[in-house]
């Protein structure tokens, strides 16, 4: 696809900005909607993406609150005129125990992980369709695959995403489109920084946000529905 608009949710740092500059590098004409609540950080993404090439454009924007990402959804289509791969990144993290998680805290991480990918998939899903063409990704994560201890809200809200995808490509089958959802583990972020675990464990944000670009690529007759990456050591 020529200058193809690729929207990026959370894309002010971490993997959604990994991403964003890897479209930006590896796609020729690439045009960037980059999409998150910190104004600065995006900024930053797109003068990095415009320094490899690309079209950047910063839409500010709460993804987990309908009335931002509608207008959000207004601003991007008069700008772009249509979104051709949509790449559902946005999340955050947090981790306690259930009996002591704050119900305010477990709600939070939820909207951020699982409503904005339903709310900013549904802006755009309905024009994809009459287009018959368009790829969506899911960001989810291996929590979102199994449990661990102290991730009630970040598994529950991850494996809603995963169930999300697989609805939305049930839904869309032969229509054209092409969904995949995506199972990272450790990444090297921003976040892991006060982690204590060393760098040297985790998989580098490129690799993930190359994994987006490879899946992309594949000709339109073929669709990756899940992709799971994990570190090399495989124990985080």
């Amino acid at each position: 696809m020529k200058k193809p608009v690729v929207l990026v949710t959370g894309a002010s740092q971490g993997l959604g900005a990994a991403i964003a500059r890897t479209f930006a590098a590896g796609v020729s004409g690439a045009r960037l909607a980059l999409v998150a609540r910190g104004a600065r950080g995006l900024a930053a993404t797109a003068r990095a993406c415009e320094a490899a090439g690309a079209e950047a454009e910063v839409f500010p924007c709460d993804v987990a609150d309908e009335p931002s990402v509608t207008a959000m959804a207004t601003a991007v289509n008069r700008r772009f005129r249509r979104v051709d791969v949509l790449v559902n990144n946005a999340g955050v993290f947090a981790g306690a125990p259930f009996a002591e998680l704050a119900v305010a805290d477990f709600d939070r991480i939820v909207a951020a992980n699982l409503r904005s990918a339903f709310l900013v998939t549904r802006a755009f899903l309905p024009a994809m369709r009459r287009r018959g063409r368009g790829d969506v990704f899911f960001m989810s994560s291996i929590a979102g695959l199994g449990a661990y201890p102290n991730g009630a809200a970040y598994c529950a809200a991850k494996a809603g995403v995963t169930a999300l995808a697989r609805v939305l490509r049930a839904e869309t089958k032969g229509s054209g489109l092409r969904v995949c959802c995506v199972h990272p583990g450790a990444t090297w972020t921003p976040s892991w920084r006060a982690s204590g675990v060393p760098a040297e464990r985790m998989m580098p944000a490129a690799d993930v946000a190359r994994a987006f670009l490879d899946v992309w690529r594949l000709s339109s007759r073929t669709v990756v529905e899940e992709i799971v990456l994990r570190p090399a050591g495989g124990d985080i």
